[in-house]
């Protein structure tokens, strides 16, 4: 075994100051938005601007936001596991782990905005075969056991190989394996060819069924002229595949100049461009969609519109989705000497999944101002702070777990896996 591999699979991460200062921080807003999780459960939505006028706030916004980033993950694993590209593969765990947490996350995001949480087992239980939402819990059940298996197939050589060590990865490795367990060329045979049938089994649940069927919540309210599209499903599975990317890039690129391991820039590079080249995509599906609204006439649709663009809430679309969102990443990409550096290429992609938040805001809230009909009050919402806090500790989950799944998985490319020695 190389020297990398012991480093990374034999004793793990050692515990260093930046290490400690991290998981100090996520620990703190975790217990600081802990409070306010604790308050939200007990006093109930009364810590909200949510109404009977605008009952979508930043946490739809949020879970909507988290679905994309675990659907995009997903869909960029199975361009590895499926299609070949194997020049990503040192990313394609931790893809599929990032899409496990970020939808569990996006669903803890769900059960902050039910006016009855408690009571969420009831979608499981009693299906209405009719309702969009009904379907829409039991893909999610289907595909967060399906990415779990498919994560652990991708790290089982690594877990054999982790048993014989004495350290806390050791110890979940031999829990997570079966005692005879071993890697042999039939068994990654084996392996490759499961992670193959189960990527080409999630590719049209997480198109069809997670993503594309959140975007159909929308798509089906007849009464929201800017959600009641056939497109909007389609523009959700772009979107997330922007977001997905930009997030892998940023996490990928943070992690390595973290643990000061070699970048691969080409591959870094490559991943930039596909991004953008998904933005372009996403862009184009909205100038459409925002061309066929305008020539609609129709005067709902067109406040809509102007709420959205032209109003108070304007600087979300102009200045977070369509400015930091897309002008700047595509011109840094672009630029010859900026779209070569690993720095600038971070700064885009941070930039982008900053803006595709901005676009989940912009389709839920502006939406929901214009009354349904005329002389109806019109919805005026913005979050409070106690829903901004709510979200914080909701984030400091979904970090707590990351950085554990992060610390105790074998989710780097290991040599063994690739073939190469350092």
């Amino acid at each position: 075994m190389s020297t990398y591999a012991k480093g990374k699979l034999g004793n793990g991460p050692k515990m260093s100051k930046g290490l400690k200062g991290w998981l100090a921080f996520v620990l703190i807003i975790t217990a600081v938005g802990g409070y306010f999780i604790l308050e939200r459960l007990i006093l109930g939505l009364d810590t909200t601007n949510l109404s009977s006028i605008t009952p979508w706030g930043a946490w739809i916004a949020f879970y909507i936001f988290f679905v994309g980033l675990s659907a995009g993950s997903f869909l960029l694993s199975s361009l590895i596991y499926v299609f070949g590209m194997h020049q990503y593969e040192r990313v394609g765990k931790m893809a599929l782990f990032t899409a496990v947490v970020c939808m569990m996350v996006a669903l803890i995001f769900v059960l902050m905005d039910l006016g009855r949480p408690e009571r969420a087992i009831n979608a499981m239980v009693f299906w209405n075969v009719l309702s969009v939402l009904a379907w829409e819990i039991h893909f999610y059940v289907v595909y967060i056991t399906l990415l779990v298996v498919e994560l652990w197939i991708a790290m089982r050589a690594d877990l054999v190989r982790l048993r014989p060590s004495d350290s806390l990865r050791g110890k979940i490795a031999r829990l997570l394996t079966f005692k005879n367990s071993e890697v042999t060329e039939e068994t990654q045979k084996r392996d490759h060819k499961w992670l193959k049938i189960l990527g080409i089994i999630g590719i049209p649940l997480a198109i069809l069924g997670v993503h594309g069927g959140t975007g159909a919540l929308f798509a089906v309210v007849g009464a929201r002229e800017m959600w009641n599209s056939g497109v909007f499903p389609i523009i959700f599975v772009v979107s997330a595949m922007v977001s997905g990317t930009a997030l892998l890039i940023s996490i990928y690129i943070i992690k390595s100049k973290a643990t000061k391991t070699p970048i691969d820039t080409q591959m870094v590079t490559s991943l930039a461009k596909m991004m953008v080249a998904f933005l372009f995509i996403d862009l184009l599906l909205q100038f459409y969609e925002y061309l066929v609204g305008v020539y609609q006439l129709d005067s709902v649709g067109l406040q809509s519109l102007a709420t959205q663009m032209g109003s108070a809430y304007s600087w979300s679309f102009w200045g977070v989705q369509m400015g930091l969102g897309a002008l700047v990443p595509i011109i840094i990409v672009f630029n010859k000497k900026l779209g070569q550096s690993v720095n600038w290429i971070l700064f885009a992609s941070i930039l982008v999944v900053i803006g595709i938040i901005g676009v989940r805001f912009n389709i839920v809230v502006p939406s929901q101002i214009v009354p349904v009909f005329p002389g109806m009050p019109a919805g005026d919402y913005y979050p409070t702070f106690s829903e901004w806090m709510v979200s914080v500790g909701i984030a400091g989950i979904g970090l707590l777990m990351f950085t554990a799944g992060d610390q105790l998985l074998p989710l780097e490319e290991s040599p063994e896996a690739s073939g190469e020695e350092e």
